[in-house]
């Protein structure tokens, strides 16, 4: 819940450039080339935000502690809405990894200091993980490879030992998605109580059962193909398309889908692919690597 406080974060500890303020016309130099130097990591907040205000202190801890190898650029979207806009922020706080003049890694939420000192730990030298964390890795990688009996028990291993692990019971709904029991997954999650729901890895889960019951009504993939086929300007077919994808975790399908129809024409369905996208981003988790990829093709056809 956001809580209106007045006052912007306070500056950290590091060092002259390492966090700084950043708009709109300072964007590109300050974060896009900067990030082709080093990490830049954008903390997106507004001055009426008690999270950020709670987040931003450990951002800063974090900057100083990485010695200059990373840069913290703190931007209000009060008064720079834009970016945000475009990167499709709709809650904050809300923060980006910028590596290489492009998106990489990213959260949603307040985090403490040692959630945002793993985050930067995979920008800049991972250390090493907790039991919890190899079997929650060694579960996302089997779900991203399509072995839902493997991550399902992995899963449940976590949930046996933390019956609480939000990030668990969110891994488990998308092993239901994964294997078209969106049923079980809906009552699964409707199952749960309303602070769990609100937990945003649980809330992106919840997203994708939504996803998945949108798609089971939208037909036979195979005649959506063969309209595209003959028009690839049916930019409704390459849609349905593209949440069948999805539906079927064919991540990277659904999101080069969606970003052709933004790169054909933006303004189709009041510019209803790129938000779609995002909501996309959003049920997969910002680290996903489709999301990393989708963000990645999204800001080619954007910033270009």
């Amino acid at each position: 819940m956001l809580i209106g406080t007045g006052g912007a974060p306070q500056a950290g500890e590091a060092s002259a450039g390492d966090v700084i303020d950043v708009t709109t016309a300072t964007f590109m130099a300050d974060v896009i080339e900067e990030s082709k130097t080093r990490p830049v990591i954008v903390d997106f907040w507004a001055p009426w935000c008690g999270p950020c205000r709670q987040l931003t202190p450990a951002l800063e801890a974090v900057t100083a502690k990485a010695g200059g190898q990373i840069r913290l650029a703190k931007m209000n979207i009060d008064d720079h809405p834009e970016v945000a806009g475009q990167m499709g922020v709709q809650s904050i706080p809300a923060v980006f990894a910028f590596v290489d003049g492009r998106p990489a890694d990213g959260f949603m939420g307040a985090q403490s200091e040692a959630q945002v000192q793993a985050f930067v730990d995979k920008l800049i030298g991972p250390q090493g993980p907790s039991q919890t964390e190899q079997i929650m890795e060694g579960a996302q990688l089997s779900l991203d490879k399509g072995d839902l009996s493997t991550a399902a028990k992995m899963f449940s291993a976590v949930l046996q030992a933390e019956p609480d692990n939000a990030a668990a019971m969110a891994g488990m709904l998308k092993v239901y998605v994964a294997a078209s029991d969106v049923e079980t997954a809906r009552q699964a999650a409707d199952s749960l109580t309303d602070e769990l729901k609100a937990d945003p890895a649980i809330a992106a889960a919840i997203t994708a059962i939504e996803l998945a019951e949108k798609a089971a009504a939208l037909g036979d993939p195979a005649a959506l193909r063969a309209k595209l086929d003959a028009n690839p300007d049916d930019h409704q077919a390459r849609f349905d398309l593209a949440l069948i994808h999805n539906a079927m975790n064919q991540r990277e399908q659904a999101a080069q889908a969606l970003v052709e129809i933004v790169k054909r024409d933006r303004s189709w369905n009041d510019d209803g692919a790129r938000k779609e996208l995002l909501n996309l981003f959003d049920a997969w988790g910002a680290g996903d690597p489709a999301s990393i990829a989708g963000r990645k093709q999204l800001s080619r056809v954007l910033f270009s």
